[in-house]
């Protein structure tokens, strides 16, 4: 009896703690993108929308930014721009971090402002996979600020996931104008 309940705590200790072991998510940073690579099948690849080019003109990340913010929503009257994600990712892309240089800048020009960043999420993954999600994204946007030289005390991080949607519906397109992180400014 004894040997039978060694070995079931024996057991049950190993599966919890193989159970919980968390992997983190390491992507390199190509050098150089061509035109014609593929991503590899097992990944989603991304649309146009969610990934912007550096050469291609800005006034694509407009037209989504213009679409993700209903009138009068402190996103539209936002100076910052909203930084956008791949799925299933909070890793900064090249794009976001030019966009997240030129919110750095502005913070720096208007020192009394401090800026709430709200993570978020399309409405695919459970409600805590996507609140854990969209609060890595708005840290990964807020340590890259740091790096730039934003006191962290003039930062927040709050999380939305699903919760708040930009863009309404169930398409790519929509969940790629989803996967975001706003800045939000507090006088």
């Amino acid at each position: 009896m004894k040997y039978l309940r060694t070995t079931l705590l024996v057991v049950f200790s190993i599966a919890c703690a193989t159970g919980c072991a968390k992997k983190e998510l390491i992507v390199p940073e190509p050098a150089v993108t061509s035109a014609s690579a593929q991503p590899p099948a097992t990944e989603p690849a991304a649309p146009p929308a969610a990934t912007i080019d550096a050469h291609e003109p800005i006034a694509a990340a407009d037209i989504v930014e213009d679409r993700t913010a209903p009138a009068g929503t402190a996103a539209q009257a936002s100076p910052l721009k909203t930084v956008y994600f791949d799925f299933d990712a909070w890793v900064l892309t090249a794009a976001a971090r030019e966009i997240l240089a030129a919110n750095a800048e502005w913070l720096r020009k208007n020192p009394g402002v401090a800026v709430t960043l709200e993570g978020h999420t399309d409405e695919r993954g459970s409600d805590a996979y996507n609140l854990a999600l969209g609060e890595q994204r708005a840290k990964s946007a807020m340590k890259y600020l740091q790096t730039l030289g934003i006191d962290a005390g003039r930062m927040t991080v709050v999380s939305y996931g699903e919760e708040k949607p930009a863009v309404e519906g169930h398409d790519e397109s929509a969940w790629a104008g989803n996967r975001r992180v706003e800045f939000i400014p507090k006088r």
